[in-house]
């Protein structure tokens, strides 16, 4: 399958009289030709440059990269001849130089000279149909497999030959060759933050530098000295073996909001189990990706390990290319860590699939919680990398009889805790008006940098704001996923009200994340987590750091399974457990004999 859509190449001097119809126009990297959903008034003939092709994203994770499109190639042109909203977005991915014509050029030059006017008419009917035939056909590639793509078979085919270079390698090995890893990424932790938000544009560095160092260090300490593959469990009263056999060739899709951490974090998993690993990295992060990569890739050859057990994609990734690969034959496993699109369509591809889920998860400040402690947390896990963690508090349920208590302890903690007025104005900056979603202008921004896009004063070094909100707003955008230091506030009367406020959250975009609980009840913490449909619950902790395992019992993870309950496959913080296949040899029990063959007669 081709990794570039094609598209009919044009020259102006193709059409004699054309030439006085078209303007000329510049747009600089990054500008707008044309919105989706925009009229349908102009097409524009590429001259130099290139032009990327858009459809919307449903999250900030996943890709609506369509194609890219050079010069002598020409966009717009449907919406231009059915005068319908444009289907796509296009964008200047380089400086573009383009001649446009508009839909009242085309009218004039239809009246003016009729013969060039339909000459280009039947011309622009063409690129149109084309594009039409080329989306059909990749429509039918995409569902009945179609033509192998030699560059993707031989991107998987170094994968496989990879792994023979460590596939005899004893345990001990393998974990220095971890550790090896792990202290590269480590050491330049701040400079891939750095590298990861000027890419970016979102989150903080030295946050981000934590995140890179948790994910290597940490990561790397709970995977040393375990048993990785071979023989890794016997009971010898049950008679039985247990073999861990590597999967194979892992696909790794890399989101935008932790590229380098969850890179990492999935390299190492996956050397464990000696598996290989090529990574298709979020396009707002592929040269910080890129950067990762070349750095595992030098450690792996001063170790005398294959390169290729870490591969990127070689070219853009556009939905196509990683679509090819998500149905590769020789990928045997997709770990699918992004946007709730990205991890459907690895699950519709017929690999198997470990994705994950959005998080939303209501934090519940109990009666008898130490309102002083809760605030602190909360303000420190919300505001940790501006809010981007998917685990991290989304939402406060704040008993009535400590509520007063606890706002006070939020201000204290740093955190600037809005009125309604100021509530309004922060969702108008936050917001989208049409469907409710976070802004892009306020995902992963700092807290005093969303007060003033809103226009609301807040005290020097505010971390967080807090948005008291009626009940009712729990079905609204502010009851939803928003990452960004930014988090609601309802109030509960009493605990059977507590439980049912958090369970309308999660329903509201969270089910099978995180749930959190801020209380000193054994029995109200066992009863909340009996009763919250989620893979983590975290008991007077944070939620940014605690449902990545750091500073509890769960295991260091940047792949967190949200169950069956959040549409996923498993409720685990997915590891190297989770990529080997487990062989069970079994013996006849002691004692049991050999038993006759049974009496099929008549059963059929």
């Amino acid at each position: 399958m081709s990794a570039e859509p094609r598209h009919r190449s044009f020259e102006v001097t193709e059409i004699s009289g054309l030439e006085s119809h078209l303007e000329t126009v510049q747009f600089r990297q990054g500008t707008c030709l044309m919105h989706e959903g925009s009229p349908g008034d102009a097409c524009y003939f590429i001259v130099s440059g290139e032009v990327r092709v858009e459809v919307g994203r449903p999250d900030f994770d996943s890709d609506g990269v369509v194609s890219f499109m050079g010069p002598g190639t020409v966009c717009g042109e449907l919406g231009l001849l059915d005068d319908s909203p444009r289907s796509a977005s296009a964008y200047a991915h380089s400086d573009v130089v383009a001649r446009r014509l508009s839909a009242d050029a085309l009218r004039e030059l239809c009246d003016s000279d009729p013969a060039t006017g339909v000459k280009m008419l039947r011309w622009l009917s063409r690129t149109a149909a084309e594009k039409a035939r080329v989306f059909s056909k990749d429509l039918e590639e995409f569902i009945f497999m179609g033509e192998p793509d030699p560059a993707l078979d031989a991107l998987v085919a170094r994968s496989v030959a990879a792994r023979a270079s460590i596939a005899s390698w004893h345990e001990g090995k393998v974990d220095g060759l971890i550790t090896a890893l792990a202290t590269e990424i480590a050491g330049h932790a701040d400079e891939l933050a750095a590298a990861t938000v000027a890419e970016t544009g979102i989150g903080c560095v030295p946050d981000k530098a934590d995140k890179n160092r948790f994910a290597s260090l940490d990561v790397a300490q709970s995977l040393v000295g375990k048993p990785g593959v071979g023989v890794v469990g016997s009971d010898e009263r049950e008679a039985l073996t247990e073999i861990a056999d590597p999967m194979g060739v892992v696909l790794g899709l890399i989101p935008m909001t932790n590229p380098v951490a969850t890179l990492v974090f999935k390299v190492l998993i996956c050397i464990k189990a000696r598996d290989a690993l090529i990574v298709s990295c979020h396009r707002d992060a592929a040269n910080v990706g890129a950067m990762t990569v070349d750095l595992l890739r030098q450690v792996l050859g001063r170790h005398g390990a294959s390169v290729d057990l870490v591969q990127s994609v070689p070219r853009r990734p556009t939905r196509r290319v990683t679509a090819a690969l998500m149905r590769h034959p020789g990928v045997s496993m997709i770990l699918a860590t992004g946007g709730t699109a990205m991890v459907k369509a690895a699950y519709s591809s017929g690999t198997p699939a470990i994705g994950v889920g959005p998080g939303n998860a209501p934090a519940w400040v109990c009666a008898d919680a130490d309102v002083e402690a809760a605030a602190r947390i909360v303000v420190a896990s919300k505001a940790f990398d501006h809010g981007i963690i998917c685990g991290s508090e989304n939402n406060l349920v704040v008993d009535r009889s400590v509520r007063d208590s606890f706002v006070g302890a939020l201000r204290r903690a740093g955190a600037a805790v809005l009125n309604a007025a100021e509530c309004d104005r922060v969702a108008r900056v936050a917001f989208d008006d049409r469907d409710g979603r976070l802004r892009r202008a306020v995902f992963g921004q700092a807290a005093t940098s969303i007060a003033a896009r809103a226009g609301i004063e807040v005290p020097a070094g505010t971390r967080l704001l807090v948005a008291p909100v009626p009940r009712e707003a729990a079905s609204g955008p502010y009851g939803k996923e928003k990452l960004a230091p930014l988090l609601s506030l309802f109030t509960a009367e009493g605990e059977d009200d507590g439980i049912r406020l958090c369970l309308q959250i999660l329903g509201n975009g969270g089910s099978g994340h995180t749930a959190i609980i801020h209380t000193r009840s054994k029995r109200l913490q066992l009863s909340f987590a009996e009763q919250m449909p989620v893979s983590r619950v975290l008991v007077n902790g944070p939620g940014a750091q605690g449902c990545i395992g750091l500073g509890n019992g769960l295991t260091p993870s940047f792949t967190l399974g949200c169950g069956t309950y959040g549409r996923t496959s498993t409720t685990d913080n997915v590891t190297y457990t989770n990529l080997v296949n487990i062989k069970r040899v079994a013996h006849p029990l002691a004692g049991a004999g050999v038993l006759s063959p049974p009496n099929l007669e008549g059963w059929y």
